[in-house]
C-alpha cells in the first residue's frame, strides 16, 4: 500500500514539487528572451541545447512511463516493497514535456539568429550518438523479458550522465572568453531554485515514509538536483566574481569577427561596396571615416571644410 502518513507532508510534497516545476520551467525563458533581444546566440554554447535535447527526451521517457504505466508500478513495488510510493509526481511529467519543447525552440533560435563561428562540437555529436545507440541496444535487451523498470532506469541514468556533461562546455566557454555575456544569469537562478525545491520534495516524501528508498529508487532525480545546484553555483561565481560585467551588456553589439551569419549569402561582403561611386571608386563610408577622424583631431581643419574640399576634388576628377 502506497499512501501518505501525514496530510502535511503530502501538501508539502505537492507544493515543493510544483514550485520546482515552475522554477525549472521558467529557467528556459531568460535565455530565450536574451537571444531574442540580442538577435544573436554568440556566447551561448551550442553543445548545451544539443545535449539538453537528448537529456530531456530521456527524462520524459522515464517520468511518463514511471507515472502512467501500471506494469512498471508492479515491477517497482516488487523490487522496493508494496508500501513504497512511486517516486515520480505529475509535476515531473509536465516539466519534462515543457523542457523538451523549450529546448527545441532554443535550437530553432540558433538557426535563425547570428551565431558567429560557433558550432556543435564533434565531442557532443559523438556523445549523443553513443547515448542513442546504447538506448537502442537496451530496448532490444529489455523487450523479450519485459524488463521495463530496468529499461526506464537506463534512460534515467542517461539523463543524469548528460546533466553532468552538458554544463561543462558553457563553463569552459565562459572561462575562455573571460565573460558570461550571452549566457543568461536568469536561467542560472531559476535552475538553482528548481534543483533546491526538487530535493526538498524528495525529502518531504522520505520523512513521511520514514525511509530513504525514494532517494535510491529515483537516483536520477536526486543526482539531477545535486548536479544542477553545484554547476549553478559555479556559474554565479563566474558571473559575479570572476568575470563581472559593468552595466547591462546583455544587448551589447557583437564584434564583427564573431558575427558571421549562419548562412553566408555574400550580401555582407558586398554591403560596403554598394555605396561606392561608379566613376571614382570612392565610397561614402570612406568620407564618413575621414570626417570622424578630423572631428576628433583639433589641430586639423574642421570636418565641414575638409568635406567641402573632398567634394570639390571629386567633381574635379
Amino acid at each position: 500500500m502506497d499512501s501518505w502518513n501525514s496530510i502535511y507532508e503530502e501538501v508539502a510534497y505537492g507544493v515543493l514539487g510544483w514550485i520546482s516545476f515552475l522554477s525549472w520551467s521558467l529557467c528556459f525563458y531568460p535565455q530565450v528572451l536574451l537571444n531574442y533581444r540580442r538577435k544573436s546566440v554568440v556566447g551561448f554554447n551550442f553543445d548545451f541545447p544539443a545535449l539538453n535535447l537528448t537529456k530531456h527526451t530521456s527524462y520524459l521517457v522515464y517520468n511518463a512511463a514511471m507515472y502512467f504505466n501500471p506494469e512498471i508500478h508492479r515491477q517497482y513495488h516488487q523490487k522496493y516493497g508494496l508500501n513504497q510510493m512511486i517516486p515520480v509526481g505529475l509535476n515531473d511529467v509536465f516539466f519534462s514535456i515543457h523542457a523538451l519543447s523549450l529546448t527545441i525552440f532554443t535550437m530553432y533560435q540558433i538557426f535563425i539568429y547570428e551565431r558567429g563561428t560557433q558550432k556543435v562540437s564533434k565531442t557532443c555529436i559523438a556523445i549523443t550518438a553513443i547515448i542513442w545507440t546504447s538506448a537502442l541496444v537496451c530496448i532490444i535487451i529489455a523487450w523479450p523479458k519485459h524488463s521495463w523498470l530496468w529499461l526506464i532506469s537506463v534512460f534515467n541514468t542517461f539523463q543524469v550522465i548528460i546533466t553532468t556533461i552538458k554544463y561543462i562546455p558553457q563553463a569552459v566557454t565562459n572561462f575562455n572568453r573571460k565573460s558570461t555575456v550571452g549566457w543568461s544569469i536568469g536561467f542560472v537562478f531559476f535552475d538553482l531554485f528548481g534543483g533546491l525545491f526538487s530535493f526538498g520534495q524528495m525529502c518531504a516524501q522520505s520523512i513521511d515514509q520514514g525511509s530513504v528508498v525514494n532517494f535510491y529508487g529515483n537516483l536520477g532525480k536526486l543526482l539531477l538536483s545535486l548536479e544542477v545546484m553545484l554547476f549553478d553555483l559555479l556559474f554565479i561565481v563566474q558571473h559575479y566574481v570572476l568575470y563581472p560585467e559593468e552595466g547591462d551588456k546583455g544587448n551589447m553589439v557583437v564584434p564583427s569577427e564573431e558575427a558571421e551569419p549562419f548562412i553566408d549569402s555574400g550580401m555582407q561582403r558586398n554591403k560596403g561596396s554598394a555605396s561606392k561611386d561608379d566613376s571614382t571608386g570612392t565610397g561614402t563610408d570612406d568620407l564618413m571615416i575621414v570626417g570622424v577622424a578630423v572631428a576628433a583631431t583639433p589641430n586639423l581643419k574642421s570636418g565641414s571644410v575638409l568635406a567641402m574640399e573632398i567634394d570639390e576634388g571629386q567633381r574635379a576628377i
